[in-house]
């Protein structure tokens, strides 16, 4: 497997961001970049599409300061973390066990019950699928923006959210992230949220050239919209198992958000861990509701956390 790896100089400086790159090595040779802050009880941080850790920047200081230690890793293909350079690289499958490698080479399993996941987007379509998996790993999650596909046939039409979104992923040229998040025309912005320059060159920074995206391209392709998506059995296997999942699972979601919202439901409803656990929509809050409301986001990990001492 080929990769890339973005030149450190271009994520030299970067606004509101002062935390110390660390990596761990996994299968392939693959190099990931992970924030590791603080002490005491760990939260998981998982980004999604098309950002990497910068997008935790205003809830990492907050939750050192409550006493967690906060893991905030780059997913293969994002931020500092090394970029396979072929779309046909990247599957659901290899995503997640490229996850359960980084969180077995960090270290954080141990010990069992240790881990409050806090996830977003792709984020959670992988951690939501390690911990079904690792149900003894995990704390507590909240679950935000997020969730895991059944797997089925869906119909969509032209305003379905994740359509319009798919095809924008894909047309859009040349990739920049920071136009996803903060762009006027990106339909994961509904809110029209906007960045600053720098905030936009730190979005920016993990793809210097197309070939650098291939993740970020491939990602919306890899949600399955039928049962025949090659997806589809990881989804069916995942929701046999979150099925019967106690873990403590709590929702927070952007009343904003077009393209995962309708998520909420199904992943409140359908996990027994959900039960009497509190499930919120946030307002004024879109899909990248870490940049809209980051201090409901910390609250909701917070409170968890209590519930679950």
């Amino acid at each position: 497997m080929e990769f890339l790896r973005t030149p450190d100089e271009r994520f030299a400086s970067l606004i509101d961001w002062p935390f110390e790159p660390r990596y761990v090595t996994i299968s392939e040779g693959l190099r990931v970049h992970y924030v590791d802050e603080g002490t005491g009880p760990t939260v998981l941080l998982l980004h999604g599409e098309p950002t990497w850790a910068y997008l935790y920047r205003k809830m990492i200081p907050g939750l050192v300061r409550s006493g967690c230690r906060v893991i905030a890793p780059d997913l293969v293909g994002f931020g500092r973390s090394d970029k396979p350079t072929l779309r046909d690289d990247y599957t659901y499958g290899r995503h997640l066990r490229w996850l359960t490698e980084t969180i077995d080479g960090i270290e954080i399993a141990s010990p069992l019950g240790a881990v409050t996941m806090f996830c977003q987007d792709w984020g959670g379509l992988i951690g939501l699928s390690h911990m079904a998996r690792r149900p003894e790993t995990y704390r507590g999650v909240v679950v935000s923006n997020t969730g895991v596909p059944l797997g089925r046939d869906i119909h969509m039409n032209d305003d379905d959210g994740f359509s319009t979104w798919r095809q924008f992923s894909q047309d859009v040229m040349p990739f920049w992230a920071s136009v996803c998040v903060g762009g006027t025309l990106s339909p994961l912005n509904p809110t029209g949220f906007q960045l600053s320059d720098e905030e936009q060159r730190a979005y920016d920074a993990p793809f210097p050239e197309e070939v650098y995206a291939a993740g970020a391209r491939q990602f919306p392709l890899l949600v399955p919209t039928s049962s025949v998506h090659p997806s589809a059995p990881i989804c069916w296997e995942t929701w046999s198992l979150l099925a019967q999942c106690e873990v403590p699972l709590t929702t927070a979601f952007g009343a904003d958000d077009k393209v995962t919202g309708p998520l909420q439901g199904l992943m409140s409803s359908s996990v027994p861990g959900a039960a009497n656990q509190p499930h919120v929509i946030i307002e004024n809050a879109g899909h990248f509701i870490q940049e809209h409301e980051p201090d409901q986001c910390v609250d909701a990990i917070l409170g968890l956390l209590e519930r679950t001492q």
